[in-house]
């Protein structure tokens, strides 16, 4: 096999629009790797000159998978500038509300985008109905197991075959020997695959009773949207009532099933088979958390379930102190990014301080090849200190870990037991996909408890969900500025806000996949994708890049930070009528 340099653009089943390019030996093994952002964001742009107040409703819209994580972030970035309090119960309907769409991502992730990584649709026409139900019944009780019901199954993705139209199976390389799920593990895949669909219609109803809908649910500076209404045994006014709430409860419910009975025990499943896959793919062994859900409060970073810090060079007995507003540790780096900065490409800008001046000198598409020796992505390059930091899951599962958390503990061991391995399998592509499965069912978990409290502060009385205390303008300073951060399904999240006058001078979004997909910075570093896909890829087929999407996918990219329907005016920018 001749060294070529292998395309792969676009990075199918994520959000938004990304190109590979890697380049390989003789033997097929890859040597080097580029990642790059082909859209360009530039909403810090249309914020400016903008309420504060509003930045949520703008900002939640960078993307449609990511729900609501902007908007979170966002409405904290003003609360900090501000020191704006929220009431307890506001802070338990975020935590739920994140929480919910945590479990909600993962799942989709797992079954929707990166299982097809894994899983043989194909092969699973050889399977036996019968020896699937037993495989199923061996590692769950979950209710649809039944030979009946993977005959089912089998049966449609059969009719779809053979009619030619794969539909949402289409366009995958069926048939790669880089598949190695017997035929009844990929027909027990592909069931839940579909009931996954199902799954999720449900449990959006989580976002709609705190937040009026799902995707893109309402938020409020200084607390929650939706008020308390009724008393027990009443419907009330509002959807945050007996009602909604027993509706929230059955939601929770129905996620801790779906995650104990399904997606643990699919993804050990899986896992069992491709354990050379947790020998691939490590990254940049640095990792890094900004910390969320608050027992005590938003302030008190002491009770959050994950907390902030920086694990280096795979040292889980060390957690290193995070601050976000230092700007020797967070910055910001355009050398090989379409930006420009005042002070010339290789300086790093911490966010308060960041720019957003777009300045293309990429190749005139058609093109076969980027010119990775110059400038090749529209995202940025954040380092701490210098260093390139992975975020996601496996960077808060190793922070719960290294930070001694129970429930982290002992479920990281029981996975590794189970599979033989030790903790150093984590650090790769399957450990990724691993530790996303165990955050969901420890999120799960943590939602009931924060239902029960809110379930019982309502009982006692406490029915405030919005604090009005500065909320008018005239009670802000004349500057201030602010991080809002949230750990985001994808990982660390951080929106920057400087507010000067009662509107917003400069704001800043610092991205999970930022941090993951971003190119070289000034001193050549790779980001964690590039970084991974040196690590012991070798490809079987060039012309059928398997192996640099189970990476890619693994890290779950987002990379939807382009598409604004509003310019800097107030004015559309696109009409779409629908009849």
């Amino acid at each position: 096999m001749s060294s070529e340099r292998i395309v792969v653009d676009p990075v199918t089943r994520i959000e938004g629009h990304l190109r590979i390019e890697a380049e390989t030996d003789t033997d097929g093994r890859i040597t080097s790797a580029y990642s790059s952002g082909t859209m360009v964001r530039g909403l810090e742009i249309v914020m400016q000159g903008r309420d504060p107040r509003d930045a949520w409703a703008f900002t939640q819209r960078i993307c449609g998978v990511c729900t609501l994580v902007h908007g979170m972030a966002s409405i904290r970035s003003i609360e900090n500038a501000l020191d704006y309090p929220i009431p307890p119960n506001a802070q338990l309907i975020r935590n739920l509300m994140s929480g919910a769409q945590y479990v909600l991502d993962h799942v989709m992730h797992f079954y929707h985008l990166h299982a097809l990584d894994w899983v043989d649709v194909v092969s699973a026409l050889k399977a036996d109905p019968q020896a699937t139900s037993e495989l199923a019944q061996s590692i769950s009780t979950y209710r649809n197991s039944s030979p009946g019901y993977f005959a089912d199954v089998q049966k449609n993705v059969k009719n779809l075959v053979e009619s030619g139209q794969l539909g949402i199976f289409a366009n995958a390389y069926w048939g790669h020997p880089e598949y190695k799920l017997p035929p009844e593990a990929n027909l027990m895949a592909v069931a839940h695959y579909l009931d996954a669909l199902a799954w999720q219609r449900d449990v959006a109803k989580l976002h709609a009773v705190f937040g009026g809908k799902n995707p893109h649910p309402n938020f409020v500076v200084g607390g929650a949207p939706t008020a308390f209404s009724g008393g027990p045994g009443g419907s009330g006014q509002t959807s945050l009532n007996d009602v909604g709430l027993s509706v929230v409860r059955d939601v929770i419910l129905q996620m801790q099933e779906f995650i104990d009975q399904v997606y643990v025990p699919d993804t050990l499943a899986i896992a069992s088979f491709y354990k050379d896959w947790f020998q691939r793919g490590e990254g940049v062994g640095n990792f890094l958390t900004c910390g969320d859900f608050p027992a005590e409060g938003y302030g008190d970073v002491s009770s959050y379930l994950i907390p902030p810090g920086v694990i280096l060079d795979r040292d889980v007995s060390k957690i290193h102190p995070l601050d976000l507003n230092d700007p020797e540790q967070i910055q910001e780096y355009v050398s090989r990014s379409w930006y420009e900065y005042k002070d010339g490409k290789n300086v790093g800008l911490h966010p308060y301080d960041g720019e957003t001046k777009l300045n293309y000198t990429g190749p005139k598409a058609p093109y076969q090849y980027l010119d990775v020796e110059n400038d090749y992505s529209w995202l940025k390059s954040p380092r701490w200190r210098g260093k390139p930091m992975e975020v996601g899951p496996l960077a808060r599962v190793l922070m719960m870990y290294a930070a001694g958390h129970e429930q982290t503990r002992e479920l990281a061991t029981m996975a590794l037991t189970q599979l033989d391995l030790p903790l150093e399998a984590m650090f790769s592509t399957m450990g990724r996909t691993a530790a996303r499965t165990l955050e969901s069912k420890i999120i799960a978990d943590n939602m009931m408890m924060w239902y029960e409290t809110l379930v019982a502060n309502f009982r006692a009385g406490d029915l405030k969900t919005f604090n009005e205390e500065l909320w008018h303008p005239n009670r802000w300073p004349k500057h201030a500025k602010g991080v809002g951060y949230m750990e985001a399904p994808r990982g660390a999240l951080t929106h920057y806000a400087v507010i000067d006058n009662g509107k917003l001078s400069n704001y800043q979004a610092v991205v999970p996949t930022t941090w993951n997909a971003g190119p070289r910075d000034p001193e050549g570093q790779p980001g964690p994708y590039e970084a991974a896909l040196m690590d012991n890829h070798q490809m079987h087929d060039v012309n059928q890049p398997l192996e640099i999407l189970r990476t890619i996918h693994s890290f779950d990219p987002c990379l939807a930070c382009a598409v604004h329907m509003v310019g800097p005016d107030g004015k559309p920018g696109v009409t779409v009528k629908v009849s």
